[in-house]
């Protein structure tokens, strides 16, 4: 049986007239599902780390944990910091199946993706969701990450393959865990399909949220082992730093 969605739904259908904001219900005037004051209102990612994308005090630095131990991937890019609305869009989105939610958020991010493109980031030779276990596929009804890598895939025209990472081993949800934990949480969770051909390649993961890292880190040090050049991460939103050690 598949779980994830394949046919076109009414999801796809809001792109293609004037909508109403998804936010504030007031007409929008625009193909987009939400309105320009409610958009500048959302919690965008001011100065940040240059590798994680950690919310920072200053621009232009990186910060300590990725100067101590740099990351398997090479750059993180995220819309926004992880705070209302955002927070409640992704979790209905990804626990609700509210689909329209995660359309909007992925439009936006496509649309800084174009942005940074245009200012010399360099473009992905495909993207790569960030596979979820088959006990939480079942439950959930889909992969939200592999809805947003088709959607970015068709907005940004990068080719998509969202079976060559593979998650077969169930581990315990990441949700609480601190940063060791997730960590040791992840350990042999992951494997490249047989078809995957990652050597030599540019590729992006992409996920919902980005909190400490770890599952991007284990992804990107996989692919890098198979012989990838370069991995980025493409989310929707970063976690602050957690206050009190972890």
């Amino acid at each position: 049986m598949r779980c994830q969605p394949r046919d076109k739904h009414q999801v796809y259908i809001w792109l293609k007239s004037n909508q109403s904001c998804l936010l504030c219900d007031e007409s929008t005037g625009t193909p987009q599902a939400i309105c320009t004051p409610c958009e500048s209102e959302l919690p965008w990612l001011g100065d940040h780390c240059l590798r994680c994308a950690l919310p920072l005090a200053m621009a232009g630095l990186t910060c300590g944990q990725c100067l101590k131990r740099p990351p398997a991937f090479q750059q993180v890019v995220a819309p926004w910091a992880y705070g209302f609305p955002v927070d409640s869009l992704v979790s209905r989105f990804k626990h609700q199946a509210n689909w329209p939610y995660g359309r909007m958020m992925a439009e936006l991010l496509s649309q800084l993706l174009r942005y940074r493109f245009d200012e010399g980031l360099p473009r992905p030779d495909l993207l790569l969701p960030v596979p979820l276990a088959t006990r939480r596929l079942r439950e959930r009804g889909f992969n939200q990450s592999a809805l947003l890598a088709r959607w970015l895939s068709e907005r940004l025209h990068i080719p998509e393959q969202p079976h060559w990472l593979l998650r077969p081993l169930e581990t315990p949800t990441q949700q609480g865990l601190s940063a060791k934990a997730r960590q040791r949480n992840l350990r042999r969770a992951f494997a490249l399909a047989p078809e995957a051909q990652v050597h030599g390649r540019h590729l992006a993961l992409v996920d919902d949220v980005l909190t400490t890292g770890a599952t991007a880190h284990n992804l990107a040090r996989l692919l890098r082992a198979g012989g990838a050049a370069r991995v980025d991460v493409y989310c929707l939103a970063r976690t602050p730093k957690p206050e009190g050690p972890r």
